[in-house]
Order: structure tokens, then sequence, then C-alpha cells
């Protein structure tokens, strides 16, 4: 199975793609899709439409999960960020793919075993569950971890019968 892994934002939206073998995981893809700051929200919220498509076509993944969010201390900048979590949910669910949702701290226990763990334990683990793989930035690799998370999601519904 071929999963798909967004960290949301606004300036970078991380992505990575991992193939699920039973409990065995191989990195297809990482990257980040960015958005022109001189841009209009519109216009910026429309080129991480047309990078995630891109991903999309280009890895075809059978299932997607997002990186929920919290809310920051500034309102403008939540609220700018829950829109590019929009795309980052409406693009995937509008090529027919289930979306699933995991929060940071699912993420981080998921992938270290520890829900607070910090960004250089999550990155470094990413590294040991993905042998040899170049991660094209920090946002990829938040995009890695949340496709790690839920390839272990899956593993785990599939085993117990849930859909």
């Amino acid at each position: 199975m071929r999963l798909l892994g967004i960290d949301p934002g606004l300036q970078k939206t991380g992505w990575g793609v991992v193939e699920s073998h039973g409990t065995r995981l191989i990195h297809v893809g990482n990257g980040i899709v960015k958005s022109t700051t001189k841009l209009s929200l519109a216009e910026r919220l429309v080129e991480l439409r047309d990078g995630l498509e891109t991903v999309l076509k280009e890895y075809n993944p059978d299932s997607c999960a997002v990186e929920e969010t919290f809310v920051n201390k500034n309102p403008t900048s939540t609220l700018k960020l829950g829109q590019a979590r929009g795309i980052a949910l409406l693009v995937p669910a509008s090529h027919g793919l289930m979306v699933s949702e995991y929060t940071p701290n699912h993420v981080k226990k998921s992938v270290v075993g520890v829900g607070h763990a910090a960004k250089d334990q999550v990155d470094a683990m990413v590294q040991v569950l993905l042998p040899g793989v170049k991660i094209n930035g920090s946002d990829a690799a938040d995009a890695l971890a949340v496709a790690i998370c839920h390839a272990h999601n899956v593993h785990a519904n599939r085993a117990l019968g849930i859909r």
C-alpha cells in the first residue's frame, strides 16, 4: 500500500510517500511544496493545490494522512494555516482518497514512542525506519513521519479487522 503523508503549512507544505509491505516500510519520495510570499493568499493556496496535485499524479498513493495543527498565538497565522490545511485535505479527497488526520503527539508517539519527542528525535527515527532516505527538509521529514504513523495505524487496523 502506498501512503502519502502531508505536513501542511502556508509557506511550506511537506509531503512524504512510503510503501507499506506488512510491517516493512519503503521510502518512495519526499519534498516540499512552497508558496510565493509576495502573492495574495488566494494565489498562494492555488500554488499549494497545484503542487499537491503534481505529487498525487506522480506517486499515485492509495491513502493519505494529514497532520492536525494546534492553534498558534497569532490568530491571523492560525487562520492562514487552517486554509493551507484545507487544501491539504481537499486535494487528496478530490482524488477519491481516504484522508486520515493525526495530531502531532500521535505522530511522535507512533514514530518515536514518546508523544512529546523533540524534532531531532523524530528525524532520527524516520532515518532508522527508512534506511538510506535523503530527506528534503524538515517539513518533508515531518510529512514522512505522518506517512509512517499512518502506515502503522493502517496495519494495526487491518490486524484488528477495522477498515
